[in-house]
């Protein structure tokens, strides 16, 4: 089994396969309660033992499933730990980049700022949509350096870029967790991104 940083996209691929059935899902259902032969799944599943062997291959395959044999028969059991790894490596958040590696993550964003942003850099107009209003904020967070601190003076002076209405869009910036303020407004900063 590989661990969870080396998992290539491909076995995670194969996984979600294997469970993509309903089929599947109950087998896997009925092994985290307890191991279970092929005839036991295929009364309880009112399936043929030919269909439910195939979907404990797709499963063991994934490695989802293994088998012992018991006299003549084999006995299959959820792999917990492999359960475990997947969940694991899907789970942590240091392994997003492996599973959206060719995928232009800000193509919604630039998209969205070339329509609401004029060749000079000027707002047109503040969009109604939420989605495309943090968009448009994402991208004008962005003339404020993180780690400064600015008055609220300076922070309406650098706003006035975008449009007149600086107190909408320093609100926003607030309200949208971009950017912080001390107390009343005395002291705005860049919010630090997860």
């Amino acid at each position: 089994m590989n661990e969870p940083e080396s998992l290539p996209s491909s076995e995670l691929l194969q996984f979600f396969k294997a469970l993509a059935d309903a089929n599947r899902l109950k087998i896997v259902g009925l092994l985290a309660r307890e191991p279970h032969t092929v005839e036991q799944l295929a009364e309880m599943l009112d399936l043929h033992s030919s269909t439910v062997s195939h979907h404990l291959a797709r499963l063991a395959h994934a490695g989802l499933v293994s088998a012992r044999a018991e006299g003549y028969y084999s006995v299959y059991q959820l792999e917990t730990k492999h359960l475990e790894a997947m969940a694991q490596h899907l789970l942590a958040q240091e392994k997003e980049e492996i599973l959206v590696h060719d995928v232009d993550i800000d193509a919604y964003d630039r998209k969205v700022v070339n329509t609401y942003i004029t060749s000079n850099g000027r707002l047109k107009d503040f969009p109604v949509q939420q989605k495309k209003l943090e968009a448009i904020l994402r991208y004008v967070v962005r003339v404020f350096e993180p780690g400064v601190r600015y008055s609220e003076k300076q922070v309406n002076e650098m706003l006035s870029r975008f449009n007149e209405d600086t107190a909408r869009l320093r609100r926003n910036l607030v309200d949208f967790h971009l950017m912080q303020r001390q107390g009343g407004g005395g002291e705005y900063w860049r919010a630090e991104q997860p």
